[in-house]
């Protein structure tokens, strides 16, 4: 493989990286950064007998960014140390150790005291380390598995060995610490979580705050809610207790004005900041009864991008901050307003730049389970969508989810990405399965983001083995010409599409290229994108279709099929031509859900 390096890659500061407040909805003043400079070790050792060198974190080992550059076999252990002095006048009365993600298990030390541990590749988790720590140096250790394809656990597109046609569809694995690494210190009593769920029709938000003595009578929380520095609300209430605060005469989040109000939260000597949007989304029937998506009570056309979120020289890492904004930015001047989050949890600052910038979000969850049979779940449903949608995903056999502990951590993982990205506005649709990935009892899924959520869209499951719950009728359409009708009782949406490949000289990875359609150049790339739009979208918006889902945002290793190349050096499809395809298509929809006429 050619090691390709984007622009964030080159100008890397290994003095500074990733410094950024990793959890923007749920901010302190009390933060110290521990990217940077770790040593570690890969052996098939319990124990670090000795270190290999250095690491730079949050990079993982398999990253040209890491400095490493090895793969992490499942029989193997990955070792970190870190030694860390709490700078003078850091601590207040507790200290808080967290990580934003460690692919896949581990168990931390602080100073030789085992002191927790942790499973599940994707979700941020923390330790309270105060009783561990002592005065001047303290080290940190931390001991990593991961079995990758090996193990039912969530790894979305990682895969050890890549065999057959559909192989180009997995990508180099990654293990470790993979997210920021970061201290707080809080007070004796601290707020733990704050739920935030905007209600627009009766122009209220609602808030309950945890703390970490709810149970024991966790005592009074102040409320303040900004609006560009002006106070518009303001309420006092007991943690862990629900409360309606009005907002008359407020200012609706959307992707083209994504405004949002500031939260700051008192609980005695601690203090937080926050903030949302006013935005609600449902379903709903346009002037023709037709059922569509709604944004604001108004049918909303979700027209996106699927997106990975892999970088050449760092994996599911980004290099930088600005190069996460960077995607958002760039698909926004193509006239894009949705992101499929496919199959990875991004970190937290993603999403609140998708909040602030106006970019709108269907999150997947990362699919697990057993070794695929590829023939099953992507072959025959290319052949026939209609072979696929009449199975049943409770054999768990053909899906690959027979071991019951990685079912019940399915639903560990589900539940923990759905309470950790609650507050974030622009999420918009919860995806728990993708093409029968390792999919299983989906209903019983959705029922259970419900109970957690009843304020988003689920797309239960996305693409082909459809079990006839959640909002929307999936369709992932790479070989046949698009026809859809509306459905009775869901929206229809094409969930994945297009997928057309471009080589550009200089910027391919791999020698293996992949794509359901090659073109050789920008204009024979987007000439071929309009024909698609003029042939299979617009003619069937009248039909009922309610989203597309372009796949997809880069190339990635042998998939070349991205609207820009791997390191984001070159837009393959010409920009201006599809922004103007695409405010076409906002007013094509508009037409046709008012009962206008469709001509196009």
């Amino acid at each position: 493989m050619i090691q390709l390096v984007s622009r964030w890659g080159k100008e890397l500061d290994t003095e500074h990286i990733l410094p950024e407040y990793p959890r923007p909805n749920l901010v302190r003043d009390s933060y110290l950064n521990l990217n940077g400079e770790w040593e570690y070790c890969i052996s098939e050792s319990e124990t670090a007998e000795s270190y290999d060198g250095t690491i730079l974190v949050p990079f993982s080992p398999e990253t040209m960014l890491s400095g490493v550059g090895k793969i992490l076999m499942p029989h193997q252990y990955l070792h970190y140390r870190k030694k860390i002095t709490v700078p003078s006048g850091f601590r207040k009365n507790r200290i808080l150790l967290h990580f934003g993600a460690v692919d896949q298990e581990c168990i931390l030390y602080v100073n030789g005291a085992e002191t927790g541990g942790h499973k599940g590749g994707y979700l941020p988790f923390s330790f309270d380390i105060t009783d561990k720590l002592r005065e001047g140096e303290n080290e940190i250790a931390l001991r990593v598995t991961d079995r990758t394809e090996l193990s039912p656990h969530a790894r979305g597109k990682q895969k050890l060995e890549k065999k057959g046609k559909y192989g180009s569809l997995f990508y180099t694995p990654q293990s470790g610490i993979w997210k920021t690494v970061w201290m707080e210190s809080v007070a004796e009593d601290y707020i733990t979580e704050v739920k935030i769920t905007p209600l627009f029709d009766e122009s209220a938000v609602k808030i309950t705050v945890h703390s970490n003595r709810d149970v024991s009578g966790g005592g009074k929380v102040k409320l303040e809610i900004y609006d560009g520095g002006t106070p518009v609300g303001e309420a006092v209430t007991d943690t862990g207790r629900e409360i309606v605060i009005k907002l008359y005469g407020f200012r609706a989040w959307t992707p083209d004005d994504p405004h949002l109000y500031d939260l700051k939260i008192k609980l005695g000597e601690d203090e937080v900041s926050s903030y949302f949007g006013m935005r609600k989304i449902s379903s709903g029937r346009d002037k023709k009864g037709i059922l569509r998506f709604f944004l604001n009570n108004k049918p909303y056309f979700f027209n996106g991008i699927l997106d990975q979120g892999y970088w050449p020289e760092s994996l599911l890492t980004a290099p930088s901050d600005e190069a996460l904004i960077y995607d958002i930015v760039k698909l926004k001047e193509m006239g894009y307003n949705t992101i499929r989050k496919h199959v990875k949890i991004e970190p937290e600052r993603f999403y609140y730049h998708c909040d602030r910038l106006g970019m709108i979000v269907w999150q997947d969850m990362p699919n697990g389970g057993g070794e695929y049979n590829m023939v099953f779940v992507t072959h025959l449903p290319n052949a026939s969508d209609r072979f696929a949608r009449g199975v049943s995903d409770h054999h768990y056999g053909m899906f690959r989810r027979k071991d019951r502990e990685g079912r019940e951590q399915y639903y560990t993982d589900l539940d923990g990405m759905v309470r950790t990205l609650y507050n974030y506005p622009s999420i918009a649709v919860w995806v728990p399965f993708n093409e029968g990935w390792g999919q299983f009892d989906a209903p019983k899924a959705t029922e259970r983001i419900r109970r957690i959520d009843n304020t988003r869209l689920i797309n239960e499951a996305c693409g082909w083995f459809d079990q006839r719950g959640g909002d929307m009728y999936s369709i992932h359409n790479y070989v046949h010409k698009l026809k859809v009708k509306p459905q009775e009782d869901r929206a229809v949406a094409l969930t994945e599409y297009g997928g057309y490949a471009y080589p550009v000289e200089g910027h391919l990875p791999c020698e293996k290229e992949f794509g359901y359609q090659h073109y050789h150049s920008s204009e024979e790339l987007t000439e071929n994108y309009k024909r698609l739009w003029e042939e299979e979208i617009y003619p069937n918006l009248e039909h009922g279709l309610c989203s597309a889902i372009y796949t997809q945002t880069s190339d990635i290793e042998e998939e070349i099929n991205g609207v820009m190349t791997y390191d984001r050096e070159v837009d393959k499809l010409q920009v201006e031509k599809v922004r103007k395809l695409n405010k076409k298509l906002y007013e094509m929809f508009d037409r046709v859900t008012k009962g206008e006429a469709a001509a196009w």
